[in-house]
């Protein structure tokens, strides 16, 4: 075994996972020795002005600060920093990755949407049921964009990222509190022009099932679950209707802000953006229903991600 430290920093979110791992080749999860998460909303403005803000690189920078000292204390030998979305959009990206090298002594990696999609599925079907032959759609929705990984038991098929996500559509539409009907149709609209052009690339029609990751999905299924409080054990591994999930999303994304605020499994640095987060995953269900034939009946959430598949990086580049 040895100790690892992955940090994925997106969007909206910076997160770290410190874990064992058992040597290349061998079978097995990763071990959690620490495992947190941050909001800082590094892609504030992103959208609109093509650069990271002063303050939302001063939220990641103390983030980052504070995992370096983690990584310290639990001894971790191998550290790798990935960003994605908002990093990737930014023309001063080179603050942030100079930034991050003075904190972490490690170079921070920009990641291309492809890889990202791949680490997705790494992370995600690392803890899944021994995959067969039959396609697995794996759908990572983050703040910027959107990853889609159509893949098997011999690895990826077809990937593709799109620039959809939680805090872009947040910031470009959803302006209101609860958003009005024309921007949930122009929103509405972002998300079907973004999933035509990631069917260009991804069969989505091949898919035999869907896995949802990342922070808006687990907490839309905590909130079709009526859980009391956020309860991962609950969450990873649910498989619910399309219906019970697209209701939940609908009622999220009409609830105020004060009304999202009050739910017990809302972290406060989603409570802004959830209504998105819906809206863009309701869509996808919708159009995987349709091109399925009514196939794809269900949807599995899954704890494990992006995070887990750079941790496994490290161990694989070995």
């Amino acid at each position: 075994m040895s100790r690892v430290a992955a940090i994925d920093c997106g969007t909206n979110s910076i997160r770290l996972l410190i874990a064992d791992v058992s040597a290349h080749g061998a079978p097995g999860p990763l071990a959690d020795v620490v495992r947190e998460m941050r909001v800082v909303r590094l892609g504030q403005g992103v959208d609109a002005t093509g650069e990271l803000a002063p303050e939302a690189l001063e939220r990641t920078f103390a983030a980052t600060r504070d995992y370096a000292e983690l990584i310290k204390v639990h001894g971790a030998g191998r550290v790798r920093f990935a960003a994605t979305s908002a990093t990737r959009d930014a023309r001063n990206r080179q603050v942030f990755v100079d930034g991050i090298r003075d904190l972490l002594g490690v170079e921070p990696e920009v990641i291309s949407g492809d890889e990202e999609a791949a680490l997705s599925f790494a992370g995600a079907s690392s803890v899944l049921p021994a995959m067969g032959e039959d396609p697995i759609l794996v759908v990572d929705l983050g703040g910027g964009s959107t990853e889609f990984v159509l893949g098997d038991s011999t690895g990826v098929i077809a990937a593709r990222s799109v620039d959809i996500g939680c805090v872009r559509l947040t910031e470009r539409h959803l302006r209101s509190d609860p958003p009005t009907a024309a921007q949930i149709a122009a929103a509405e609209a972002d998300v079907d022009a973004a999933l035509d052009l990631a069917a260009q690339t991804v069969p989505l029609d091949r898919a035999t099932a869907v896995v949802g990751v990342a922070g808006s999905i687990t907490t839309i299924t905590a909130h079709a679950l009526g859980l009391s409080e956020y309860q991962p054990n609950r969450i990873h591994g649910a498989s619910l209707d399309l219906e019970t999930i697209t209701d939940a999303c609908t009622n999220l994304l009409e609830m105020t802000r004060d009304e999202r605020a009050a739910l017990p499994y809302m972290h406060p640095g989603r409570v802004d953006v959830i209504g998105a987060g819906a809206l863009v995953w309701r869509r996808i269900l919708d159009r995987l229903a349709n091109v399925s034939s009514g196939r794809i009946a269900t949807a599995v959430s899954s704890e494990h991600d992006i995070l887990d598949g750079i941790a496994l990086s490290i161990r694989d580049a070995e």
